[in-house]
């Protein structure tokens, strides 16, 4: 029986430390923006095939 109430404990430790972390994102802005993120990794191929491009021609 002691086993449930070191559990039950646990349990609401870790859900005390789940609330704290979501609180600490939204507050630090993590969920404003869902929509760049996403869209900003399709753009990073692009950056880099143009520096190669640059890079292999021939300088005369």
């Amino acid at each position: 029986m002691n086993i449930l109430y070191f559990l039950v404990g646990c349990s609401v430790l870790m859900a005390l430390i789940f609330l704290a972390a979501f609180f600490w994102a939204s507050k630090t802005g993590q969920h404003d923006d869902v929509y760049t993120p996403g869209m900003r990794i399709l753009f990073d191929d692009e950056t880099k095939s143009d520096d190669n491009h640059i890079s292999n021609q021939p300088t005369s």
